[in-house]
C-alpha cells in the first residue's frame, strides 16, 4: 500500500493509518471515528423542554433579518438558516438553562457576531500562514467519537495580531465540519510543550479573554473535554488570571496533566503526546489542502441535503450528516451517491 503522505485523500479510519505505519507517518485528517467509540447521547426532552424548543423554533422561523449596528444587518442567508439546526437551538437552550428568552437573545447575538466578525469570509489562504508550523491540528477521535483538536502553542510562528484569534475561529469551524453523526462536541487537546523558538507559550490576558468569550458566547455546548498537558508555571499563572471568567460547567471539563489515554485510545492519540501511537506528522503542504478538501466536501454534502429536505430552520444534524434518511419534514435524503 502506498504511503498516505503526499495524497489529499484522508484515510477513513485508524486501521488504514496503522496499515501505512510501515511506510512512515501520515499527514492528513482522519474522516471517521473508530467503530468502538461510544457517543454520549443527550437525555430525551421533557414535555416542558419540548414546549420551550417549539417556542424557540417558531421564533427563529419568524426572524426577518440579522440585526447589526455595523452595517451588516439584512435577511438571513441560506447558510445562516442552515446553521439554525434543531440541535443548535437546543444547545443554546441548554447553555441558558432553558430560559427561552435568553436563548433567543444569545442566538441572535451569535448570528450578529458571525456576520460582523466575518466567520464565513475567513479563507484558507488568509489563515494558512498561521498554521504553517502545525500549531493547530485536527486529527483522530476520542473514546466518545469527538474529533480531536490539538493546540500546540509551542509551535507559535507569528506575532500577536487579530489573525491569531481568527485562526482559532477558522479551525473551530473546520473541526465542527468533521464532527460525526450522533455527536455535537469536540475534544480539545492543548500541549504546552516548549517549541524551539518560543519559550513563552501563554497568550496575553487580553487575547485569552477574547478567545474565551468567543468560545463561551458563540460556541456553547461544543466542548466535550479539554485535556491540557506540559503546563509550565507561566501558563498556570495565565489560567489563574482567566479562571474568574470561565463558566463553572466549562471548568469541570478541563483536565490538567492527566494521562490522555484515559480519554483518547493510544491508536487515536498523536505520537507527539505521551502514550500516543497515531503516526501523525504535520506537513503543511499536505495537511492544509487535505483539511480544506474534507471540510468543503462535508459542507457541500450538508447543503445538498438541507436543500433536499426543504431548506428548513430546525433541520436535524444527523440528517444533514447523512446518518438518517429523512429530515424533520419527513423528506427523503438526497441520492446515496453522497
Amino acid at each position: 500500500m502506498a504511503s498516505v503522505v503526499g495524497t489529499s485523500t484522508p484515510p477513513s479510519s485508524v486501521s488504514a493509518v496503522l496499515d501505512e505505519k510501515k511506510d512512515g507517518p501520515f499527514s492528513v485528517p482522519l474522516e471517521t471515528p473508530p467503530s468502538a467509540s461510544k457517543p454520549v447521547a443527550n437525555s430525551p426532552l421533557t414535555s416542558e423542554q419540548q414546549t420551550k424548543y417549539d417556542w424557540l423554533l417558531e421564533r427563529a422561523k419568524g426572524w426577518a433579518e440579522v440585526p447589526s449596528t455595523k452595517g451588516k444587518n439584512g435577511p438571513l442567508t441560506d447558510n445562516e438558516r442552515m446553521w439554525l439546526t434543531k440541535e443548535c437551538l437546543l444547545r443554546y437552550l441548554r447553555a441558558t438553562k432553558w430560559v427561552q428568552n435568553d436563548a433567543e437573545k444569545r442566538l441572535l447575538e451569535t448570528l450578529t457576531w458571525r456576520r460582523e466578525y466575518g466567520v464565513e469570509d475567513l479563507t484558507a489562504e488568509h489563515i494558512g500562514p498561521e498554521n504553517e508550523t502545525g500549531k493547530q491540528v485536527i486529527v483522530g477521535f476520542d473514546k466518545q467519537g469527538r474529533p480531536c483538536h490539538y493546540l500546540n502553542p509551542g509551535r507559535q510562528n507569528t506575532e500577536v495580531t487579530p489573525r491569531q484569534v481568527q485562526h482559532m475561529v477558522f479551525m473551530l469551524e473546520r473541526v465542527i465540519d468533521l464532527i460525526p453523526a450522533e455527536q455535537e462536541k469536540i475534544c480539545l487537546l492543548i500541549d504546552f510543550k516548549t517549541g524551539a523558538k518560543r519559550t513563552n507559550t501563554a497568550p496575553g490576558i487580553g487575547q485569552g479573554r477574547e478567545v474565551l468569550h468567543i468560545l463561551q458566547a458563540h460556541y456553547p455546548e461544543r466542548l466535550g473535554r479539554a485535556l491540557i498537558v506540559n503546563v509550565p508555571w507561566v501558563v498556570w499563572g495565565f489560567f489563574k488570571l482567566i479562571t474568574p471568567f470561565i463558566d463553572p460547567l466549562t471548568k469541570e471539563k478541563l483536565k490538567f496533566n492527566e494521562d490522555m489515554t484515559q480519554y483518547v485510545t493510544p491508536e487515536q492519540l498523536s505520537v507527539d503526546i505521551k502514550g500516543g501511537q497515531l503516526p501523525f506528522e504535520y506537513n503543511h503542504s499536505v495537511y492544509w489542502p487535505a483539511l480544506m478538501e474534507l471540510s468543503n466536501r462535508r459542507r457541500a454534502e450538508r447543503l445538498q441535503r438541507w436543500e433536499a429536505g426543504g431548506k428548513l430552520i430546525g433541520e436535524s444534524e444527523d440528517y444533514l450528516r447523512g446518518h438518517v434518511t429523512h429530515g424533520v419534514a419527513g423528506v427523503n435524503a438526497v441520492s446515496s451517491e453522497l
